[in-house]
């Protein structure tokens, strides 16, 4: 069962990534992201540590990407802003790697979703 449900959620990304405005692949990313973090939650109440580790990869490769297509040259300080707190949520996850915080994890979390609802803002204002 859970082979189909991977099967499900990487054709319904497909599909979404394929007729998403820029706009809203950002939020697709954010969607796959906090998923993902919530897989890792997942991993450590159940000490299954080998997992943990391979969901926490995919997430700093997706913040990773998400500051890797901000544009430095146009976006000032906002831009540079967004940029220092993905480095900071890259350090707090390896953080949480090693500690297995929880409280840490809930903290990335909660910025991650802070910054999707601005990005959520700027696609409506857009619309």
């Amino acid at each position: 069962m859970n082979e189909s449900y991977e099967s499900y959620r990487a054709v319904d990304l497909e599909i979404r990534a394929c007729s998403a405005s820029p706009y809203e692949l950002v939020l697709v990313l954010f969607d796959g992201l906090l998923d993902e973090l919530s897989r890792v939650r997942g991993h450590i109440e159940a000490k299954r540590f080998e997992l943990k580790g391979q969901s926490l990869e995919k997430c700093m490769n997706i913040i990773n990407g998400l500051n890797s297509t901000l544009d430095y040259e146009n976006g000032g300080e906002v831009v540079a802003g967004l940029s220092r707190l993905y480095d900071y949520c890259l350090h707090r996850l390896v953080e949480v790697s090693v500690s297995l915080s929880l409280s840490g994890l809930d903290e990335v979390v909660h910025l991650l979703v802070q910054i999707r609802e601005g990005w959520e803002g700027v696609h409506a204002a857009r619309a």
